[in-house]
């Protein structure tokens, strides 16, 4: 459905199946959908939502790999046979989605045909993607790492594409899709590549396929973890570095073939101009550290209805990612922190803020503050603490199962601090990272 409705000329908006009645609401106001697509089986939230909203339901089914797609509840259905053939114009705005940014609300990213061809083109041409070519894809396709790198520039490649057997990944059967498929290589974020090793570890395969490469992106990945896939799978891994706002791909890895793998570096900048560049937007000398900035045909023209933040990411003519970074002499791009405050959950980026207006919704909490802590599995974990009202009782278990009812799981805290105060600055602002720094205990070095 996603590529029937990107080539009808219309605008597509996947949404996490696993959101809330209330997010559901957001992002469909937001994006200021008019149909609600849903497999057969439906999705309780989003239809509720829907209906609240007055925006029509159809759900989609296919019945047999070579016949149509079957459309039930369509409104005018009778209308849509026998159109015309038509082009796409580059200026269509193809897919809508949404990125969690520091304000109190998600942005709205416009991507349009123009724009994801340039990406589909550059990930063609840094990874060499051909038509013997053929994937596994193991990422949700309700971002831009699934959408772009797996699906569009496989297809565009003419190489083949398979989703799991079981719906999603699946350290059990990842490898048996894998070889009955024929795949040469895989992307993932570093989470699914740690527990694809893990299994390796503790119930390896009898044999492996041969892949031309393995590729990391969406959260960094750790070098021992690059040196162990590599010797249990013999392929070179390739980290990358991406944003929604550039229709994913903004730099990576080369190929072997093409030049060095530098462990704890996302690469060069592929099909684009990247600079670091300090407050004034001057470039800084290489080697030391400013804001990335790119700019090229595959970044957006700009967040929807969100002047603010478009004023703050289009500056000095380049689009500021809010990461910190250094470039060497050879145009590796190092990622040494964020200027903004998203916790980036095994790829997944959460607004902490998103999550401090949930907690404060909770009758029972006076004051909250969300905050990402270190994570061995996921690279970073959200944490809150949160100061009970006067004369009220407030347990971890009651605020945990608030935010279940009010949140989409990844964004539940995994910890939560009962606190009778918070760290405040000589402002009386409070610094997530000082509250971090005062609820966890920082691991001990052995």
């Amino acid at each position: 459905m996603f590529l029937a409705v990107i080539r009808a000329r219309a605008v597509a908006a996947p949404l996490n199946p696993a959101y809330t009645q209330e997010e559901f609401e957001f992002y469909l106001s937001d994006s200021e959908a008019r149909l609600v697509i849903t497999n057969a089986e439906g999705n309780v939230a989003a239809q509720a939502a829907a209906a609240k909203l007055g925006l029509a339901h159809t759900t989609a089914s296919l019945k047999d790999a070579a016949g149509q797609v079957h459309l039930s509840g369509l409104p005018n259905s009778s209308a849509v046979q026998g159109r015309p053939g038509f082009a796409n114009e580059p200026s269509d705005v193809a897919l809508f989605l949404h990125t969690s940014g520091t304000t109190s609300r998600p942005k709205g990213v416009p991507l349009t045909q123009r724009n994801l061809a340039a990406s589909v083109q550059n990930i063609r041409s840094v990874y060499r993607l051909t038509e013997t070519d053929a994937t596994v894809i193991v990422l949700p396709l309700f971002h831009v790492h699934g959408l772009l790198c797996g699906l569009l520039a496989s297809l565009a490649s003419g190489a083949s594409v398979a989703l799991p057997a079981a719906g999603r990944f699946s350290a059990s059967t990842f490898w048996p899709d894998m070889r009955e498929t024929g795949a040469t290589w895989y992307t993932a974020v570093p989470t699914i590549h740690q527990i694809i090793i893990d299994r390796h570890l503790a119930r390896p395969e009898a044999e492996y396929p041969a892949l031309r490469f393995i590729r990391s992106c969406s959260a960094s990945m750790a070098p021992v973890i690059m040196e162990k896939l590599e010797a249990a799978f013999g392929a070179p891994v390739v980290e990358a570095y991406a944003m929604t706002e550039a229709s994913h791909l903004m730099t990576s890895n080369p190929l072997p073939e093409d030049g060095p793998r530098k462990a704890g570096s996302v690469g060069r900048a592929v099909g684009q101009e990247m600079a670091i560049l300090d407050e004034e937007g001057r470039r800084v000398e290489t080697g030391k550290s400013g804001e990335v900035c790119v700019r090229g045909a595959n970044v957006t023209n700009g967040y929807k209805g969100n002047p603010e933040a478009n004023e703050a990411a289009f500056r000095f003519g380049w689009f500021h990612t809010g990461d910190i970074g250094v470039v060497d002499e050879e145009g590796y791009l190092r990622l040494v922190g964020r200027i903004k405050e998203l916790i980036n959950r095994g790829g997944e980026k959460i607004s902490p803020i998103e999550v401090d207006s949930v907690l404060l919704g909770h009758p029972a909490i006076a004051q909250a503050v969300a905050f990402g802590v270190p994570d061995d599995k996921y690279g970073e974990e959200i944490n809150c603490a949160v100061i009970p009202r006067d004369g009220v009782s407030l347990g971890e278990d009651d605020v945990v199962a608030y935010c279940r009812r009010n949140l989409a799981a990844f964004k539940v805290p995994k910890k939560v601090y009962i606190a009778d105060e918070l760290p405040k600055t000589a402002t009386g602002k409070i610094q997530r990272r000082i509250v971090a720094e005062r609820f966890v205990v920082p691991p001990t070095k052995a």
